[in-house]
Order: structure tokens, then sequence, then C-alpha cells
């Protein structure tokens, strides 16, 4: 492995780093409700990507 991608190397410390910081950037109180708007945001996603391709196939069957 070369010496510049070692920084891209993600492992258990760099996780607990982030979730430190994370945790004090946003405090705990806020952390759920970021949580819930991702997890919205990526339903939200997959169903749009789910409908485009109900719209294809119905597109092709014509």
């Amino acid at each position: 492995m070369s010496l510049y991608m070692l920084p891209l190397v993600i492992g258990a410390p760099q996780i607990i780093l982030i979730v430190v910081v994370i945790l004090l950037l946003f405090g705990g109180k806020k952390i759920p409700e970021l949580m819930r708007g991702l997890g919205s945001g990526i339903k939200e996603f997959k169903d749009a990507s789910k409908g485009g391709d109900d719209k294809n196939e119905s597109d092709n069957k014509k």
C-alpha cells in the first residue's frame, strides 16, 4: 500500500473519533432528528428509484 493511500484507510479508532466529533458538534438531542431525516431521505430515494424503474417497464410494454 502506498504512503498517499494511508489517510484513506478507516479503522475503528477513526470511526470512534468521527462519532465523538459529531456528538460534540450537534449534541445528543439533535442526533435522533438528524438520523430520522437521513432515513426518510434514503427511503424517498429508494421509492423514487423504484418508481422510475416501474415507469420504464410500463413504457417498454406499450
